[in-house]
């Protein structure tokens, strides 16, 4: 029978593949579940000044995450798996970033606005699909925040008219006074919204019970940086010391994560191995489910269609009563 380097055998090698992925599946349901560091939310963190008057930044952390995690092409975002829209983004966020607070070792500024440069044409011609949430909100605010600081970005690009038509059209829609009544998902993209007339008092009613505004790193900055709010800043203070001077883009995922993990386990075909594990994901799934549909987190009060739409089709798919949100 054929053996690996470390001298396993297939059948050995499936066993130790099964047991890790037991290993992890047993660890989800955590409330400290979260998705890895996002650039793009550590830059929006950095920007926030000194609450109390300071020169700095209220998050001095932040700006060290930056400083060390540039890409070796000049870009920031995730390492392991490139998607334009998320490196482009999140490059302008750090760039913004460094040139706000005048840090520029090695050349981080440069090195990041030519990758802008070079790839700002793939921004309509990559697959769509893969677009960050909020994206053609919050890239043109970040141009403008850019603009500002004299960057070396091309703002007439052809391709920006495509991104601010699609703002423009978004925002035309944004009904203001609903945005400031009940809480919705477009308060994940608030950070993108500040040149809007919001009423920040009244948008804070709306925060999660964890002082988030939709668990969103990026938009609790936006938040922290207007009104000082001490439940924003506790929510990203604990943020910042847990990952070590990053955030993740949102905080936590424990719903999203076993709802998705189900489903990808059932299409992979290799359910049967993990059966005692997803029923204790579908317990808890069901356990969240309320007549609305279902949040990514216990503390976000607002369903998303994303996994309410996931989470009823696997409950019903294993014989759980769940009936269509109103």
């Amino acid at each position: 029978m054929p053996q690996d380097s470390r001298g396993l055998d297939e059948p050995s090698k499936m066993r130790q593949m099964i047991d890790a992925i037991r290993t992890a599946l047993r660890s989800l349901g955590n409330d400290e579940t979260s998705m890895s560091v996002s650039a793009y939310d550590t830059a929006l963190v950095a920007l926030v000044k000194n609450l109390d008057g300071g020169d700095g930044p209220q998050f001095p952390s932040c700006i060290d995450w930056i400083v060390r995690n540039q890409l070796l092409d000049g870009s920031w975002g995730d390492p392991a798996f490139f998607m334009v829209q998320d490196r482009m983004i999140s490059t302008l966020a750090c760039v913004v970033a460094v040139k706000s607070w005048n840090i520029d070792s090695n050349n981080l500024c440069d090195r990041g606005v030519l990758f802008i440069k070079e790839n700002m044409s793939r921004l309509v011609e990559e697959e769509q699909d893969w677009m960050p949430c909020g994206f053609e909100i919050n890239f043109p605010a970040l141009l403008e925040k850019a603009k500002d600081l004299d960057l070396d970005i091309p703002y007439n690009h052809p391709v920006l008219e495509e991104i601010f038509a699609k703002r423009d059209l978004k925002l035309s829609k944004i009904p203001l006074d609903v945005l400031h009544t009940i809480p919705t998902t477009l308060l994940f993209s608030l950070e993108g919204m500040v040149d809007l007339p919001l009423d920040w008092e009244k948008l804070l009613r709306l925060r999660c019970p964890d002082g988030s505004f939709h668990s969103s790193p990026a938009a609790t900055a936006a938040a922290l940086s207007h009104t000082g709010n001490k439940e924003c800043l506790a929510f990203l203070d604990k943020l910042v010391k847990k990952f070590k001077g990053g955030v993740p883009c949102s905080h936590s995922m424990d719903t999203f994560e076993q709802v998705w993990v189900v489903d990808r386990l059932m299409r992979l075909g290799i359910s049967r191995h993990f059966t005692t594990e997803i029923q204790h994901c579908l317990e808890f799934i069901y356990r969240r489910w309320t007549w609305k549909g279902l949040a990514h987190n216990a503390h976000c009060p607002i369903a998303d269609i994303d996994d309410t739409a996931m989470g009823f089709r696997i409950l019903r798919q294993h014989g759980y009563d769940v009936t269509p949100c109103n």
